[in-house]
Formats: C-alpha cells, structure tokens, sequence
C-alpha cells in the first residue's frame, strides 16, 4: 500500500495547473463517450446535525488511448471519501478533509491511500476554469467576482489566473467580511497585478464583473442573478446558490443531468417546481466532443453548475500516484493486506 500525505501531493501538483485541466477536460470527455462508471454519490448526513455530511463517490474512469507510466492503460478505479463539516472554518480549521482510495485492477486489492483535500479542491477549480473557458467563448473578461472566501474559490482563483491571464480587476464578497479580507490578503498574489474590491452586498458583488463563481456552504437558494450583466458566465460550483426562477431565465450548463438533479441542488429543486430537466442546455462533456452546441440567446445568463463527478478525482489521483511512484515518493506499507494462505 502507497500512502501519499497532504505535503506531498501538494509538492507533486504544484504549478500543475495546466496539466490538473487537461486530465478533467479528459475525463469529461470520457465520461461522455461511455467509457466510466459512476455510481450517485452516497451521502452520509447525522441526525440533529443537518449542516454536516460524509460523501462517497466511487468511480471508474475507462482507459483512453495512451499507455500510463507501467506500460499498462490508464484506466483508474477506486472511491473519494470526503467530508463537510462547516462548522470547522469557526474553529479555525478546513471545513472538508478527504481521503481516496485507489484499487488495483488485476486483483481488486487496495494499492493507494492519498491525502484528497487537495485533489478535490484542484479538480473542482480545474473544472470551474473550464466551465468558463467554454462558456465564455472569444470574450475576454477583464474581472472576475468571488462570492464565499473559502478554500474552493482560492482554487479557482488560481486556476483562473492561468487560464484568464487577462484578468486585471478581482471583487470579493462574504457574510463574514473579515474573512473576505484575510483572503485577499493571503491570495491576491494569485492575480498580482489585479485591483482588489470588497463589496459590502451580494448585489454589488453580482453586478461587478462578468465572469462570477459561487463557493459557499449555502444548502438552500438564497439569490437571483437579477443584479448580474445580462450576459453574465456564473460558475455556480456550490449548486444551492441559486432560486428556481433564476435557473430557469438562464441558460445551464452541467457535467451529467443524473448527478446534479440530486440532492437538493438548485437544478434538482428547479426540475421538482417544473416536472421537467429541458431547462438543462448541454453538458460540458459533449461541449468539448462537439456533440452539443451552445447558442444563448441574448440577455440571458450562461450557469455553469458542476455536481462534482467522482471521475475526476480519480483521474488526478492516478496523476499523483503514478508521479509518486516514479519519483519515489509517498510511504510503500508492506503487509497491509493479508498474506495469501498457504496451499
């Protein structure tokens, strides 16, 4: 068993930004040829503590057409273990940890435990950064705006800066605005050159920028997008941001209808108000095959709502593994598993 700790993932994807968008732009790609699979998510909630919950999300991400390091394909099966516990930023510590599994193929044994807090944050934000690449097309925005100041838009933040180097101009906004400026203070090097705006509302923070990405810990819909420009990009990576009428005025983007109309999710409440999912305008999977098209009609916000497949980090968990194993790092456990019986 390989055991790769926080630290040393953190060292083996560091300034992978690039490479963390390739692997998602891949498996999506996969996902929407038919070459995964995806068990729902399971969620492990607790009586009395409705704010906290354990997520599962097992997967398998089928081989594409090159060969991994060993030689063999690079196909990749195993299960994320995260959880969410909002009540830890208060405390002083991160609101998710995580742990992933990773299981051999030949034999079904579990060969790899990595720290996944990282992975899930970085797949997540390569995921945004590509939601936005593909929405907003040939627009150039010169600003983006975060609302909620946590660990997921730090990612985005970053990955932005290298997919949108032309960002010039960053606006912020969270319930809690000393955390919005302890986060500027510690990230705004990720867009060194940009001018930094705290907003004292949700409606000068949507009416900022172009180019806007939720993260927060909402489990109910709070907003319209009323205050946005009329052709607003809306990474909505949290999902229970937005009210039914504000899914439905808006063109939406997804990573697979199955997953995302769960849970409680804005999209899922929305198809619950409507008996109907034909609000959902493509997935980001057949967007990149150039299987689905995107034509937005004007005056018409573009949201991008992300459940957050398994897939993924299954794909940068095999990254990391395989980049361990070749550069010798992690901690090699012998006799984790039982030795074979004697015959």
């Amino acid at each position: 068993m390989l055991i790769i700790r926080h630290r040393e993932v953190a060292g083996l994807l560091d300034g992978r930004e690039k490479e963390v968008i390739d692997l998602v732009a891949d498996a999506y790609q996969r996902h929407d040829e038919g070459r995964t699979s995806l068990p729902h998510s399971v969620f492990l909630r607790f009586p009395d503590r409705p704010r906290d919950r354990i997520i599962g999300l097992p997967g398998y991400l089928g081989a594409g057409p090159d060969r991994g390091a060993d030689g063999g394909t690079d196909e990749v099966a195993g299960m994320k273990w995260i959880s969410s516990f909002p009540g830890n930023v208060e405390a002083g510590t991160e609101r998710a940890s995580a742990a992933i599994l990773l299981n051999s193929l030949k034999n079904g044994h579990p060969e790899a435990l990595i720290e996944g807090s990282l992975i899930s944050a970085q797949r997540t934000a390569a995921s945004a950064a590509l939601g936005a690449r593909l929405l907003l097309g040939a627009r150039k925005p010169s600003g983006v705006t975060l609302i909620g100041t946590g660990v997921i838009n730090r990612e985005i933040l970053r990955f932005l800066a290298v997919e949108r180097p032309e960002l010039s101009s960053l606006a912020v906004f969270d319930q809690d605005p000393e955390r919005a400026r302890r986060f500027t203070a510690q990230n705004a090097r990720l867009l060194p050159n940009a001018k930094v705006r705290h907003c004292t509302s949700l409606e000068e923070a949507l009416g900022a920028h172009d180019l806007i990405s939720f993260a927060t810990t909402a489990g109910t819909p709070y907003t319209d997008l009323d205050a946005c420009s009329p052709s607003a990009v809306v990474l909505h990576i949290s999902l229970r941001d937005l009210t039914v009428p504000a899914v439905l005025a808006s063109h939406n983007v997804v990573d697979d209808p199955g997953h995302v109309l769960r849970e409680r999710t804005s999209l899922h409440l929305a198809e619950e108000e409507t008996g109907r999912h034909d609000f959902i305008d493509a997935s980001i999977g057949a967007l990149l095959r150039g299987t689905a098209r995107l034509t937005p009609d004007p005056g018409r916000p573009l949201v991008y709502s992300p459940f957050g497949l398994g897939v993924l980090d299954l794909a940068l968990a095999r990254y990391v593994r395989d980049t361990a194993r070749r550069g010798g790092v992690g901690t090699l456990i012998d006799g984790f598993l039982p030795a074979p019986a004697p015959h």
